[in-house]
């Protein structure tokens, strides 16, 4: 007789533009915004992310009435920043972040997810910058996500979750562990993504377990290992990476997501967990079959 999933009480469960193929703020490969908040609440989901910035209406009043009608509500933003070239970019961060953080302000969100800058860009693979910092760059990075952790909460009352990712300076288990012990943990949390965090050969599991406070929101994605062992194999840069379908449908690939998903619950506090599945670019009708049997295997894991 199989054992009975656990409850999963403290996971609230989403999805995100990312998952219907969206990585841009306008792009013809994309599926219209409209066509992504019909399908999201359609695969059974009440969570969603903005997305990158001016996808889905900007305007709070608009939004608000297209996500209230379909039952809808908004979890995060999303922004990226350069924050380890230190000072002299923070007024264009802090100009960007104030766009993004003041809409999840507006549709009641409570985090904004920031994503480090690519050294090595994930649409073209043209090498941006040297792939490690320097201990300068470190300074700067640390200093600067507290700042904005700082100014972030007192400015919109949002906390900051930073998302480990493929092909930018935080994503091994080694930069993770760095940047988490150089920063402030009541300034800085961590966006979890199993699937970029696997992808860089860390153990989801584990992060928790050794970092459980830090850990403040997650994302539900996994990679294929075989298509990933090549990609690492060969130096394959994101994007590409990504047209490869390097990251699959659960629960077809790695980490097992039941595990993290108990971890998660056993930090004893309220977590999002939003399901993304990269996939830029992607067939229209591919998203939704995907997104509904999905849902239906987090429901069989107690979420």
């Amino acid at each position: 007789m199989t054992a009975p999933s656990p409850v999963l009480d403290r996971i609230r469960i989403g999805s995100a533009p990312d998952s219907w193929g969206v990585w841009f703020p306008d792009d013809p490969q994309q599926v219209p915004w409209q066509r992504f908040l019909d399908e999201v609440s359609q695969s059974g989901y009440e969570w969603i992310e903005l997305g990158p910035y001016g996808y889905l209406p900007t305007d709070p009043a608009r939004l608000t009435e297209e996500t209230v009608r379909r039952g809808l509500k908004v979890s995060a933003g999303t922004v990226f920043t350069s924050l380890h070239r230190g000072p002299s970019v923070w007024d264009a961060t802090w100009e960007h972040v104030g766009q993004v953080a003041a809409l999840a302000q507006a549709m009641d969100a409570r985090h904004l997810v920031v994503i480090p800058s690519f050294w090595r860009d994930d649409k073209t693979a043209e090498i941006l910058e040297p792939r490690e910092l320097t201990a300068e760059q470190w300074g700067h990075l640390a200093t600067g996500m507290e700042r904005l952790g700082r100014q972030v909460r007192d400015t919109y009352g949002l906390d900051i979750v930073v998302h480990p990712h493929a092909d930018t300076h935080i994503d091994t288990e080694e930069h993770v562990e760095r940047f988490l012990d150089a920063t402030d943990p009541g300034l800085v949390s961590l966006c979890l993504d199993t699937g970029h965090y696997a992808y860089c050969g860390g153990d989801s599991v584990k992060l928790i377990e050794t970092y459980g406070e830090r850990i403040g929101y997650l994302h539900l994605k996994q990679v294929d290992p075989e298509i990933l062992a090549d990609v690492v194999k060969n130096g394959v840069p994101f994007g590409p990476a990504v047209q490869r379908g390097v990251m699959c449908e659960p629960p077809g690939g790695v980490p097992a997501l039941e595990p993290v998903l108990a971890a998660a619950q056993g930090l004893g506090v309220d977590l999002f967990a939003i399901v993304e599945q990269d996939m830029y670019p992607c067939e229209p009708e591919r998203p939704l079959p995907i997104a509904q049997r999905t849902r239906k295997f987090l429901r069989s894991c107690g979420a």
